[in-house]
């Protein structure tokens, strides 16, 4: 069976450079002296950039392959990795992007069996943002917007992005919401530790999601199709739990309590979200992902190359499970964005 990865990341020398000369955030901060290399999302926050990890971000070609075919994996759908270009100065982000996109569609030509891909969109100017979308997909060929938990200052619910989010629907191309380091304050106490990937990116993520349900999108654009990582950010794990407001008496008495909404929040996650593999290789996580969003919702994404693509298969095949769920996740499920390999 077909094994389509959707959450793969690479970079872009340009990118890299701009990142390095970047003044504000985020930026790179290489120290020659004490060889070190560090990804700076905010003051606060910060990772290791080193240099196998650069190396296989900008590696497209044999090398990637050969991982993927050691991990069993057919084909990858590629982004530009976090922090992408959202919270940079449109000036800086447009053309970034762009040339990403260009670059992401030169490597699908060369291996259109192995690689599709997302396009990078800088959205604080959201006309040439749907402008840009519109060009990745209809020109370029690319399967739809990876974008990011916060943009700086701002969030993705906000209705100056709603333009973009129309034409992804008006598309038929999902939106990848993929964490970078939190802009929650108390979320930044720890640095990485708790800004970044074991715990704010997650929170900060399933946040935006909600924003997202209790903004209305979905209401606005009922055909849009959003995808979270890592089983979902937890918001599985309160399917339940998240309608509360919107099914007890007492709160319904109120009517300017709530926001204005047609259905429940659980019923938008359940028909406008879908949830990847990535990076959560908990059993039992997997397990309540699979049984609150169904497994029609689960699709393969292994966060290559920060995570090990092998580790994710191996997971999955631990898993019980039919093998008609397995291919589900595969590859089946992903025909419902329009990926194919």
């Amino acid at each position: 069976m077909k094994k389509i990865d959707l959450e793969a990341h690479f970079v872009t020398k340009e990118w890299i450079d701009a990142l390095l000369k970047n003044k504000g955030y985020p930026r790179l901060v290489e120290d020659k002296a004490a060889q070190t290399r560090r990804m700076y999302f905010t003051a606060e926050a910060f990772e290791p950039f080193t240099d196998v990890l650069l190396g296989n971000l900008l590696d497209v070609g044999e090398k990637r392959l050969k991982a993927m075919d050691a991990a069993g994996v057919d084909m990858q759908v590629l982004t530009l990795t976090a922090p992408g270009v959202e919270s940079l100065d449109p000036e800086l982000g447009e053309p970034l992007a762009k040339s990403a996109n260009n670059a992401l569609a030169e490597i699908i030509r060369k291996y259109p069996e192995r690689f599709s891909g997302y396009a990078a969109l800088a959205p604080k100017r959201p006309q040439q943002a749907v402008q840009e979308l519109e060009r990745a997909v209809k020109e370029l060929g690319l399967k739809g917007w990876k974008t990011h938990s916060n943009y700086g200052d701002s969030y993705i619910d906000e209705k100056t992005y709603w333009p973009i989010l129309a034409k992804a629907e008006e598309l038929d191309v999902p939106v990848y919401l993929h964490p970078t380091a939190t802009i929650i304050p108390q979320l930044q106490a720890y640095g990485f530790a708790l800004a970044g990937t074991a715990f704010g990116f997650g929170v900060e993520t399933a946040m935006a999601m909600m924003r997202l349900v209790l903004s209305g999108v979905f209401d606005a654009f009922p055909k849009l199709k959003v995808i979270l990582g890592h089983l979902g950010e937890g918001l599985p794990f309160i399917l339940q739990r998240i309608d509360f407001p919107f099914t007890r008496p007492h709160f319904k008495k109120d009517p300017g309590f709530l926001p204005a909404l047609k259905k429940r929040p659980s019923d938008y996650l359940k028909n406008n979200m879908f949830v990847t593999t990535s990076g959560n290789y908990l059993q039992p996580a997997f397990i309540c992902t699979k049984e609150a969003m169904g497994i029609d919702r689960v699709l393969l994404g292994t966060d290559y190359p920060y995570e090990d693509s092998g580790e994710c298969m191996r997971f999955i095949e631990g898993v019980p499970m039919s093998k008609k769920d397995r291919e589900k996740i595969y590859s089946l499920n992903a025909k419902q964005l329009g990926i194919t390999a």
